[in-house]
């Protein structure tokens, strides 16, 4: 199983999200072709009510704590409720893109 596959199946067997976005960004970053090192994810659950920012950051940061401490080197987290969701009309924001390793402003 890929690392997409595998951030799929955690987060919805943890969360059970309504939505759930999970597109691999690597290519957008100084890494090798196949790399699977850099996620945005989407993640729509009612879980989320209630809770603060850094708390659905934690829980997802948790989660996925064993892809982090194999090869896994960054998140672009999006982690809404239903309501936050509708009223940010159901898409999470364009990454922006990376200005880093063999990347720069100019290059752009």
């Amino acid at each position: 199983m890929n690392r997409h596959d595998r951030i799929e199946s955690a987060v919805t067997t943890a969360l059970t999200p309504l939505h759930l976005e999970v597109v691999d960004e690597s290519h957008m970053h100084a890494v090798p072709a196949g790399a699977e090192s850099h996620f945005k994810l989407l993640v729509v659950s009612d879980q989320f009510a209630g809770q603060g920012l850094v708390a659905r950051h934690r829980t997802l940061n948790r989660l996925l704590r064993e892809e982090f401490d194999h090869g896994l080197h960054a998140l672009a987290l999006h982690a809404w409720t239903p309501d936050e969701w509708l009223a940010k009309g159901g898409a999470a924001p364009e990454s922006p893109l990376c200005l880093g390793g063999s990347k720069s402003a100019s290059a752009a």
